[in-house]
């Protein structure tokens, strides 16, 4: 290694024998067998190697940094301790070494000491670089000495402690920056890598203060804004010399009139590298941002991120950031004053990418769609065959909380497919004649259908037109058929009910439903309200499942472990679908599209020849949770909207945007 010298371990004249590295080992070993004791012998034999016992214990102070028991005088326990810290603090921040006595002389007089008994030991040190695949290893001396057969002690010196020291010698780490891993998509499609962008914003330098208002306004409308002003208002309130970023874009693909941004007078556009997606905001409730990493992330890091670094700050990027950011090149060095002597150097490892499962097209097709919503609203996309999500989106209005993956709502009567697999598990058939009433008194409290029910499938009709038309009071009707806990496990049938409780590598909430429930709550429970909870992802999930005629796990970083994990959740389902099931299923949500409540919205829906759906509309404290799933080919969608009218004509237009509309 350049500027390495390896010290020299010398040995004395009068030295009968040394020990080679493997007598050593196995000296130590007996040594410590000797002073072995039990219950029955409280009184240890006395080592027959006691100066090697001296030098692992320096060696074990030296590895732990804690010298309070090392084989050291007082006043050298004190030095040790602070010239260790001194020597070694920036290195011990990125690692640890292993410190093992390598070789060892024989006992011998101490020349022109009488009754001093010593040896010489040599110690090798071993640093595990990270990121590195070879370590930085190198040899120290020590030596020891007994008088008058007291306990060994070691003599300290800083030299023990690395190479070519000195007097003042310290070792310094300099540390390059690593290229950060991409994170991927389907087929290891780049979606969030370095991108050249530009900064986008109002300057105050650039113009009079009586102009920020008007061009920070005029820059917002420039940008399509959803509130220019409130982008005004925040340049009015920063600094007066401040610049107020509007927006990121890449150079290469700005989506944006950059003719009417330049000409706006107080615009500054700011050339800067970041990882990004396609869009500022990609995903970013999910993958996450990188930023410059906060005081609570560097103490977290043992040393591993300074300030100033740049890390994955939320999301994957944060969760993944280790494997994402790699590890830049190590030159260690000796440096007393000015001179500085490199004795290891390591090349920087590049971050390693991230695979997902997420659809580049499809993933901003979503975000297209629900962006721009005034409410929290979600927008998840399965492939049933594999389980891959291909899209989740949730608005801005849901404000970097992932509404698409982690919202916890009553899925209204999207529900109504769990329920209809309860009652067919029961015994009943999509033929069985069911009462659809216009209201049902339960337990002393009165259920009716929702607004604009049709008359004409009011009465008896079979329970295939009840789930097509969305009939509450049929299925509360027949509610004594099936309990809480049968409703439970036709809803594990079909992937819902799990919380967070499947390890997925990403944020996730599969649902909730109860086992137990009597009366009203059982009642609502039937038709997705009570005590059912769901989030758009499980909604997904429950419609993938129904499509692919198995259980399907969401699956959306792509692993091995992942996928296994997915695979050992199918396995754990109490009562696996059947293909019988999942066609009568699939049969009963076709009658949704071709002649029920989802029969409006989806009607100009291109190939919609095998496209099942289910509408669904959840009440909540005088407002409405809008709910629509669907499956077309091997594509299980769910929309969902916090507040909207209903099922149908909320979320039913956004259904038919994202699967194509001719």
């Amino acid at each position: 290694m350049p500027g390495y010298r390896r010290p020299m371990v010398t040995t004395m004249a009068y030295r009968r024998r040394s020990r080679t590295m493997s007598g050593v080992a196995a000296l130590v070993t007996a040594s410590l067998l000797l002073v072995a004791c039990s219950d029955d012998d409280p009184e240890p034999d006395e080592s027959a190697n006691p100066e090697l016992d001296a030098a692992a214990a320096l060696a074990e102070a030296l590895t732990t940094g804690e010298f309070a028991d090392a084989p050291l005088t007082e006043d050298d326990r004190t030095l040790a301790a602070e010239q260790s810290e001194e020597v070694l603090g920036e290195l011990t921040a990125l690692a640890s070494p292993a410190i093992e006595v390598t070789w060892s002389s024989s006992v011998y007089e101490e020349d022109d000491a009488e009754g001093v008994l010593a040896a010489d030991a040599a110690l090798t040190w071993t640093w595990d670089i990270p990121g590195s695949d070879e370590d930085w290893s190198y040899p120290s001396s020590v030596h020891l000495t007994s008088a008058d057969d007291g306990p060994w002690l070691a003599q300290w010196s800083r030299d023990l402690l690395a190479p070519d020291l000195g007097e003042n010698g310290v070792v310094t780490v300099e540390q390059s920056d690593a290229e950060r891993g991409d994170i991927l998509g389907r087929d290891d499609e780049v979606l969030v890598t370095a991108r050249e962008v530009y900064r986008i914003g109002i300057d105050k330098t650039y113009i009079e203060s009586d102009q920020w208002e008007d061009d920070a306004i005029a820059l917002g409308e420039a940008l399509e804004m959803e509130d220019p002003q409130a982008y005004a208002d925040r340049v009015l309130a920063a600094g007066d010399r401040a610049f107020v970023v509007a927006t990121v874009v890449p150079q290469d693909d700005p989506d944006t009139d950059m003719g009417s941004v330049r000409g706006i007078e107080g615009v500054n556009l700011v050339a800067d590298e970041r990882q990004q997606g396609p869009t500022q905001y990609f995903a970013y409730s999910i993958l996450g941002g990188v930023g410059e990493a906060t005081s609570e992330i560097i103490e977290g890091s043992d040393g591993a991120i300074e300030q100033g670094d740049r890390v994955g700050v939320s999301g994957l990027q944060l969760a993944y950031d280790e494997q994402l950011r790699g590890f830049g090149g190590l030159t260690i060095s000796v440096t007393s004053g000015d001179e500085s002597t490199e004795v290891y150097t390591s090349e920087a490892v590049q971050g390693e990418p991230l695979r997902t499962t997420f659809d580049l097209e499809l993933q901003q097709r979503a975000e297209q769609i629900v962006d721009g919503l005034e409410v929290p609203a979600g927008l998840v996309a399965i492939e049933p065959s594999t389980g891959n999500v291909l899209a989740a989106s949730s608005s801005a209005a849901s404000n970097g909380w992932s509404t698409a993956t982690l919202g916890q709502y009553a899925p209204g009567s999207t529900f109504k497919v769990v329920t209809l697999l309860a009652l067919l598990r029961a015994g009943m058939s999509l033929d069985d004649t069911v009462s659809c009433t216009e209201n049902l008194t339960v337990s002393g409290r009165e259920f009716d259908n929702y607004p604009g029910y049709p008359e004409s499938s009011i009465g008896d009709i079979p329970l295939e037109e009840a789930i097509a038309q969305s009939c509450n009071t049929a299925l509360m009707s027949v509610r004594d058929q099936i309990t809480a806990a049968d409703l439970a496990d036709a809803a594990a049938s079909l992937g819902l009910g799990r919380g967070e409780d499947v390890a997925l590598g990403y944020p996730v909430w599969l649902g909730s439903v109860p086992t137990e429930a009597e009366g009203t709550l059982h009642a609502a429970d039937l038709i997705g309200q009570g005590q059912v909870l769901a989030s758009p992802l499980a909604m997904a999930g429950v419609a993938a499942s129904i499509s692919a005629g198995e259980v399907v796990t969401p699956v959306l970083v792509d692993t091995d472990e992942y996928r296994e994990g997915a695979a050992q959740a199918v396995e754990d389902v109490p009562t696996p679908l059947t293909e019988t099931e999942a066609t009568l299923l699939r049969q009963a949500m076709r009658a949704v599209v071709t002649d029920g409540t989802a029969s409006q919205p989806l009607a100009d829906v291109t190939d919609n020849g095998d496209l099942i759906a289910k509408t669904g509309t959840a009440e909540y404290d005088g407002g409405t949770h809008a709910w629509m799933i669907a499956a077309r080919g091997d594509v299980a969608v769910a929309v969902f909207l916090e507040e909207g009218s209903d099922g149908a004509g909320a979320a039913g237009p956004l259904m038919a945007e994202f699967l194509g509309s001719s």
